[in-house]
């Protein structure tokens, strides 16, 4: 074979393989580029929060609400207050949990057409739910899954002491039961015959279930 013909195939392989292994660049950037993709998504929906109960009439809303910006569902039967009686009581100002180092300001979410308020820098009191001062009832406090907030509930224990501030006088609380739940199931907020205390925030692969921490009121 001549010279020339010989470097003309020898050109044309080199040329061939670096296409193939351009191929190869491209493909290898492509599936990286997918996976970190699909990480920054995971991220973002771990980090946004979401709530979901059942309406009134027991069935599931049609799409989730978002924990982060948007009010929370309750049950109807949560709604049916006079907003009288709650002016005559001290709401909690004030939850503390030393073990976590929470220490966060509470404000009453009032009900606006069936739902919740929820709040951005604080703990949300849900009325509806029993008062510290009254001697049955389930008090019901919430706050977003982020730091600063409700993330370190993530790392509570049976024992921990949790203490409620109102205005004039401060209520201590022993946790006695920790569980996460479906956010369908909502008889977590549900009255109590005994005065309990119950703190819920989201917790699962991308929010997907609530925890929840249940104290008792030490006498």
């Amino acid at each position: 074979m001549p010279p020339s013909i010989r470097k003309i195939k020898t050109v044309r392989n080199k040329s061939r393989l670096e296409k193939n292994v351009k191929k190869i660049k491209l493909t290898r950037l492509f599936f990286l580029g997918t996976g970190l993709l699909f990480l920054l998504l995971g991220y973002y929906l771990s980090t946004s929060t979401t709530f979901q109960t059942k309406n009134s009439s027991g069935s599931l809303p049609n799409q989730v609400v978002s924990f982060v910006s948007e009010p929370v569902k309750i049950d109807k039967n949560l709604t049916n207050y006079s907003q009288n009686e709650f002016e005559l009581k001290e709401p909690p100002e004030r939850i503390i949990i030393p073990k976590l180092e929470i220490d966060l300001t509470v404000k009453e979410a009032k009900v606006v057409k069936g739902y919740w308020e929820v709040f951005p820098d604080k703990a949300g009191f849900g009325l509806g739910s029993a008062y510290p001062s009254d001697e049955s009832g389930n008090q019901v406090i919430f706050a977003h899954a982020r730091e600063g907030l409700f993330l370190p509930l993530r790392g509570a224990k049976i024992g921990q002491k949790i203490f409620v501030l109102t205005s004039d006088k401060w209520y201590s609380y022993t946790i006695s039961d920790i569980k996460e739940v479906l956010p369908t199931q909502i008889e977590v907020i549900a009255p109590t015959q005994d005065p309990i205390l119950t703190l819920y925030t989201c917790s699962g692969y991308a929010d997907s279930k609530r925890l929840i921490v249940v104290a008792k009121r030490d006498q």
